[in-house]
């Protein structure tokens, strides 16, 4: 194998794997040693650099740096990055001061956005401090879009949502409620330099099934009914509540029917639930509500009698494998009975407002087609993001995407090419205090990951809009922080200084140096001291040693970033250096007003 090139930033970026794995790439390690430090404001505003709401997505977040969390492999149990995000929101302070300055001298640019959710809303932060005036249309009363719309009270307290929403507006956007776009060609008109949608997926699907239309009243769509119920238009449901479908749209709907009327609330799943798309968590709260999981069920016909709902029958299947392939078998029929019945099966893009002649190329679903990387549509200026960009995600995905779309922007409005995207850099520096000090908590805590509490079961339900997690208190929090492993600070090593006295390899606890011959990757892998078979994670392969031709491996999957090796080192050809990725984000890019003149979207 070749010296690996650590100078790329993929490389180290790839060892943080919590960080790699959020689409933001926040930077995880760096503030969880700022909570622990009890630097909460400074944690929050790293948290806002990337991710922009970090009292939202503390509490909501889809976790996906959780699952990638090198402690997970250590002890099965990644450390709580999402709820120490909260950690640092709750317990912030005042920082409106440290938001960014909007100047008032504007650079002359307009820029459009459609809804007023999280992606629209990234935009407008990245945008108005570059002297960008940001129009932005929304539909409903209030902003927030599915943030507020979708995600129940309970999970998401307003003032929690509110307070974040409005440090975007309040730099100075231009927000224009009850404004629903129903025509481009229309918006076009206006002379906006760019424009953003950033929509969402209004529509929820249906289920057109014998009966489906029989007692409209008392069938709803998922993400309809938690709107109307968000904005007080439905304070009150029956009793027996059948929820279609096992997504977290359907675990919130679950949830919400037990806090406005309902005490028997089943869940059917068509799938086993072991492959349902609702997170772990998500399913475990609803089950210790009491509501019933019903796998294996899927919808058949919904009954009436009198043209008034009293159920549904459904399909009994027995799943096996056939050949890799998952198959279905009818098993039986089975009648469940129900005053309401909630279909949460999916949410679509709805455009029905984007007209088919205008430069903006549509699919066979009439779906606009959109650039992954600059977030453009086939019309110049025409930008997506969010769920109204490839269909559903998640808030974090939204954000990310919002970030994009305003680099692109930025850089359109200055007539530059958008599919020139600016480079991530990297620092590294030196964690070194002393001979055998660094300047981060490096010792290994085997301590659990420590359990949110929660409000009682007898507490939770007297109104709808009590949140159930109550977050870390300052112990949980002192020891929740310990178990971050600090994988972005790196090993990193000196061939010209190793004189391959094996002292490192020696008092490594996870075996993960080796000093060995070199070779192919796929065959080199088998030989190390503990054969390195996470093909995700790269080998370190240093130049060859002086000495003996030979190689330093490491395998990054292994290592804790103890730290030991450095200190056990007796020619420091081993040190400990903190890696930052350095993200460009659109303020980073030269400023509009130097720039020439664009054509209009």
């Amino acid at each position: 194998m070749k010296p690996t090139d650590t100078r790329n930033p993929d490389y180290f970026h790839r060892v943080v794997d919590c960080q790699w794995a959020c689409p933001a790439h926040t930077n995880v390690p760096e503030y969880i040693r700022l909570i622990a430090q009890g630097r909460f404001a400074d944690a929050y505003m790293l948290n806002r650099e990337s991710n922009v709401f970090p009292g939202i997505l503390g509490r909501t977040c889809d976790r996906p740096c959780e699952p990638a969390c090198r402690r997970g492999r250590v002890d099965d149990k990644p450390v709580a990055i999402c709820r120490l995000k909260r950690v640092a929101a709750d317990y912030k302070g005042e920082i409106l001061e440290r938001l960014p300055q909007i100047p008032k001298q504007k650079n002359g640019k307009r820029v459009a956005c459609v809804g007023a959710g999280c992606a629209s809303l990234t935009v407008a932060n990245d945008l108005m401090p570059l002297g960008y005036e940001v129009v932005m249309f929304e539909k409903q009363h209030e902003p927030g879009g599915l943030m507020r719309t979708n995600i129940p009270a309970f999970r998401l307290p307003t003032e929690v949502l509110t307070e974040e929403v409005n440090m975007i507006l309040d730099m100075g956007v231009e927000l224009r409620l009850n404004t629903p776009i129903d025509s481009m060609r229309a918006l076009l008109a206006q002379g906006f330099d760019a424009v953003f949608v950033g929509s969402g997926a209004p529509r929820g699907k249906n289920l057109e099934i014998p009966g489906r239309h029989t007692d409209d009243a008392h069938v709803h769509i998922g993400i309809d009914w938690l709107e109307s119920v968000a904005f007080g238009h439905i304070a009150a449901v029956g009793k027996r509540v059948l929820i279609i479908g096992a997504g977290n749209t359907a675990m919130d709907c679950c949830r919400t029917s037990l806090r406005i009327g309902a005490n028997d609330v089943k869940v059917m799943a068509r799938k086993p639930l072991t492959m349902t798309k609702a997170s772990g968590w998500e399913l475990e709260e609803a089950v210790e509500e009491s509501v019933e999981m019903i796998e294996c069920h899927s919808p058949l016909a919904f009954v009436t009698e009198n043209r008034k709902l009293k159920g549904m029958n459904f399909e009994v299947l027995e799943y096996h494998d056939e050949g890799g392939r998952l198959k279905a078998k009818k098993t039986g029929e089975k009648f469940f009975p129900a005053d309401d019945i909630i279909l949460a099966i999916g949410q679509e893009n709805a455009f029905p407002w984007i007209e088919n002649d205008l430069g903006i190329e549509l699919d066979q679903w009439h779906v606009p087609v959109v650039d992954k990387t600059s977030m453009q549509s086939t019309r110049a200026g025409v930008f997506f993001g969010g769920d109204a960009a490839f269909g559903p995600k998640n808030i974090i995905w939204s954000v990310e995407h919002g970030h994009q779309a305003a680099i692109s922007i930025h850089k359109y409005c200055q007539g530059e090419d958008i599919s020139e995207r600016p480079a991530y850099g990297m620092n590294l520096a030196s964690t070194k205090m002393g001979i055998h000090e660094w300047s981060y908590s490096n010792s290994y805590d085997a301590s659990a990951r420590r359990l949110v509490p929660h409000v009682s079961l007898k507490e939770r339900f007297k109104k709808i809009n009590i949140e159930v997690e109550l977050g870390f208190n300052a112990e949980q929090t002192e020891v929740e922080v310990e178990r971050c492993l600090n994988c972005d600070i790196q090993t990193v090593f000196f061939a010209p200084l190793c004189i391959e006295c094996d002292a490192c390899i020696d008092v490594c606890p996870t075996h993960c140096l080796t000093i060995t011959a070199n070779g192919e990757e796929a065959e080199l892998r088998q030989r190390l001291k503990a054969p390195a078979e996470n093909l995700t994670q790269p080998l370190f392969v240093s130049a060859g040693l002086k000495q003996t031709g030979r190689v330093m491996v490491k395998d990054e999957d292994q290592c804790v970033h103890c730290g030991l090796c450095a200190e056990r080192c007796p020619t420091a050809a081993w040190d400990m250096q903190k890696s930052t990725l350095q993200i460009p984000y659109a303020g980073s890019l030269p400023p509009a007003s130097t720039a020439p003149a664009r054509k209009r979207a």
